[in-house]
């Protein structure tokens, strides 16, 4: 082949003439999913509380002087409502015949902060909170605690 010719073939080939043609361009998408499953648990980290009497012996409460809440700690994804039974028995002396109401209350710090409340409480976010647990226990009208020991348990959900 003729260098002439050699030269018009290579020059053609590199201008793309006998190159073929690049291909029309194409696009799609793609769809990644994921999932977190909500949640919840529940560590005790003070477990028994003390009931103290107040002075006119009408109630006893962990928020009088000389009491103590309980204290857990909630660990969650979000989702989900905390909240606490209501006090099903409890324990009192043989010589107290009048009836307790007992109340039941909660606050929570950390993650999501909740100021004290016995209604259920949707958490929000993910983390942990440091739960108080509080008890009251009242006597209505004249009634008055008698001596002895008293006792209650309360149950904290997390649903």
């Amino acid at each position: 082949m003729s260098k002439i010719k050699s030269t018009f073939l290579l020059t053609t080939v590199l201008a793309g003439g006998w190159l073929p043609s690049p291909a029309g361009a194409a696009t799609n998408s793609v769809t990644f999913t994921g999932t977190v499953t909500t949640t919840c648990a529940i560590a005790i980290v003070n477990g028994t509380g003390t009931l103290a009497p107040n002075g006119a012996l009408s109630n006893m409460s962990s928020k009088n002087p000389g009491g103590v809440p309980a204290t857990v700690e909630i660990t969650t994804t979000g989702g989900v409502r905390v909240s606490l039974d209501a006090v099903s028995s409890a324990t009192v002396p043989s010589a107290d015949l009048s009836s307790t109401v007992w109340t039941p209350t909660y606050s929570m710090l950390g993650a999501q902060s909740v100021a004290e409340t016995g209604t259920a409480t949707l958490m929000t976010g993910s983390g942990t909170r440091s739960m108080n647990v509080h008890l009251t226990g009242t006597k209505a009208g004249a009634d008055t605690f008698m001596g002895g020991t008293y006792a209650a348990t309360v149950t904290v959900r997390c649903e």
